[in-house]
């Protein structure tokens, strides 16, 4: 099990000058489009990801229920996520849905099995919610969304997972209202200086704090969210449903 870690109010303004220097360095940075950003690094990014965020990806499959068939898994890159949640049950059907094929062809060689299925596709647009699973995960993909991209997502989820089951999700959270403002206020910034389409997913982080995201896992329908997890910028929720 992961330990959490939480932030005095000393180390919470401390922690904030990290974003506010890091945004200052990405301010002139071209904003790429989801798709590509992942692709041109799929070299790096199981590396990358794992020196991040490696106890994460081991600890996930011990908040999973212990009757788990089957799972949905959005976002799912190379499925740096699945690893323990396998060797935990062995016989799981996963459907992985991603953007980037490079991703899901990677995963497919990380894991050869039949049970494992993959979808290349935009999980917004998806109808994912015509199956029933009983657990949803998403692992680092939601911070790149806006809020009403999320309430549209979660009600997804919610639709998808059946009575009983949970969704968990591994992800970047605000610390503050403040570290919310300042994202998503640069998120615009560089959204309006780029030409990529109005409606192009990007890869800039606009987390929401804490509260927001547990008002719309609530208003989706989960009827308990739960934090078992943060440390810095990364948190660990399970959100229930009855």
């Amino acid at each position: 099990m992961l330990v959490s870690k939480i932030r005095t109010p000393e180390e919470q303004a401390a922690y904030l000058a990290e974003p506010r220097d890091w945004l200052a360095g990405e301010r002139d940075t071209p904003v790429e489009e989801m798709s590509s950003f992942f692709a041109h690094r799929l070299d790096q990014y199981e590396g990358v990801h794992l020196a991040h965020w490696a106890a994460e990806y081991e600890a996930l499959a011990d908040y999973l229920p212990d009757d788990l068939s089957t799972l949905l898994d959005i976002g799912c890159g190379t499925g740096l996520e699945l690893a323990s949640i396998l060797r935990r049950f062995p016989d799981l059907r996963v459907t992985g849905i991603d953007l980037s094929a490079p991703m899901l062809e990677k995963l497919r060689q990380n894991y050869p099995s039949p049970r494992v299925e993959t979808i290349c596709a935009d999980y917004f647009s998806y109808p994912f919610e015509g199956r029933q699973y009983d657990a949803a995960l998403s692992f680092e993909t939601l911070h790149h969304f806006p809020y009403q991209k999320k309430r549209e997502i979660y009600r997804k989820l919610y639709r998808a997972v059946r009575s009983g089951g949970c969704y968990l999700e591994c992800d970047y959270l605000a610390c503050c209202q403040e570290e919310e403002d300042l994202c998503l206020a640069e998120y615009h910034r560089r959204r309006q200086a780029s030409d990529l389409p109005e409606g192009a997913f990007v890869h800039i982080d606009i987390p929401l704090t804490l509260a927001h995201q547990t008002e719309l896992l609530t208003e989706a329908g989960f009827a308990r969210v739960e934090l078992l997890y943060q440390n810095e910028g990364t948190a660990l929720l399970r959100a229930e449903r009855e």
